[in-house]
């Protein structure tokens, strides 16, 4: 029987929301093993100067445990 976890984090880029989707998922999976899904639970801009600066997402990660 496997048991799994859900943690939630959140990334940024100034490229994209992609970007900052595979970021996360990046560095998550540097201390996090066994990470088998994700879902986007929000995205955000920060605006400066009536310009996006940097892309936000914050997802969800599911990974099992050991």
């Amino acid at each position: 029987m496997a048991v799994a976890r859900v943690t939630t984090i959140t990334a940024s880029s100034p490229k994209g929301f992609q970007d900052a989707f595979q970021k996360g998922i990046d560095r998550a999976g540097s201390t996090l093993r066994n990470i088998t899904g994700a879902e986007i639970t929000s995205q955000k801009a920060k605006i400066e100067n009536g310009e996006i600066s940097e892309y936000r997402v914050t997802m969800q990660l599911t990974f099992i445990l050991e």
